[in-house]
């Protein structure tokens, strides 16, 4: 993109999105790493397997915080020969990888409760471990606060979706409390928990995968870019009497769009040429994607 097509402020924008993408990275990744070194050190002390499980929860924010700084420092890599639409679903491809190992940590984890219910093993929760995972649930609901807002101010599906893996751990610390609170009347609680949690991840792990792979297949255009691109189209000939076979392309933040436009047939070449050149123009400097316009006669 030009810079003479940017509007005043976009770069600066631009630079200040992947900032606050780089700060929610390295913030959950040092809070997390801490939590799962206390966590797992207190679930393997008292034999619990929901809290390694939790412990393991953890560690899986860490990962995709990982993916989410690789993802900004990748994105903006320039194109090349090789890659003409740039290098964004890299972190695509990274997401899907990490919901696979998401996925065995998981169902690992579920044999491991099962066996511990067969053989009526229980853990002894002790005051501290309640205490740990108490402030593990209240630091991490904070910290998917912050990535869920961050996410909205600068419009970042993977902040969004960082967040909400934030706030599935921190209802899953929840959990192991009640389950140390509760434990000595209920020796099954720890393996049952177990499995809830374990569940938890594999949820997690499905929903990236899926939200990946749908990137990955092609995704039909939300209702929300449809209407801005009729609504910019129109504003930009009232000559066009209808717009379709809309189809977007992501490449992480750079998007392709493809469509197709109707003009009275009367027009010559070169006015449905100079037509199709201003909205390309348009849609570049509103919504900063690329796009190709297929002109059809009116019938």
């Amino acid at each position: 993109m030009q810079k003479e097509s940017l509007k005043p402020g976009i770069s600066e924008k631009i630079i200040n999105s992947g900032k606050l993408g780089y700060i929610e990275g390295i913030l959950s990744i040092i809070i997390n790493t801490l939590l799962f070194g206390i966590k797992i050190w207190a679930g393997s002390k008292v034999h619990s397997i929901s809290m390694v499980a939790d412990a393991w929860h953890t560690l899986s924010d860490t990962l995709t915080s990982i993916v989410v700084i690789l993802g900004f420092w990748i994105s903006a890599q320039p194109k090349d020969d090789e890659h003409p639409f740039g290098h964004g679903r890299a972190e695509v491809i990274a997401a899907i990888v990490i919901g696979t190992l998401l996925a065995v940590v998981g169902f690992n984890f579920i044999l491991e409760s099962i066996k511990n219910l067969k053989g009526r093993i229980s853990a002894n929760f002790s005051t501290f471990s309640i205490i740990i995972f108490g402030i593990s649930a209240l630091l991490k609901e904070a910290l998917a606060s912050f990535s869920i807002w961050a996410g909205k101010k600068i419009d970042s599906k993977s902040l969004k979706a960082d967040g909400w893996h934030h706030r599935s751990d921190a209802f899953a610390s929840i959990i192991i409390v009640v389950a140390a609170i509760v434990g000595k009347w209920l020796w099954w609680i720890d393996g049952v928990l177990g499995i809830i949690v374990s569940l938890l991840i594999l949820y997690t792990a499905f929903d990236v995968a899926k939200e990946a792979s749908n990137s990955l297949l092609g995704e039909k255009p939300d209702k929300e870019l449809v209407e801005k691109l009729n609504s910019l189209i129109h504003n930009t000939s009232p000559d066009i009497s209808d717009i379709h076979h809309i189809h977007v392309h992501k490449y992480g933040d750079h998007l392709e769009i493809t469509l197709h436009i109707r003009m009275e047939g009367t027009n010559d070449v070169n006015y449905a040429h100079e037509i199709a050149t201003s909205i390309e123009k348009s849609i570049r400097d509103e919504l900063k994607a690329e796009a190709t316009i297929h002109i059809e006669p009116e019938k």
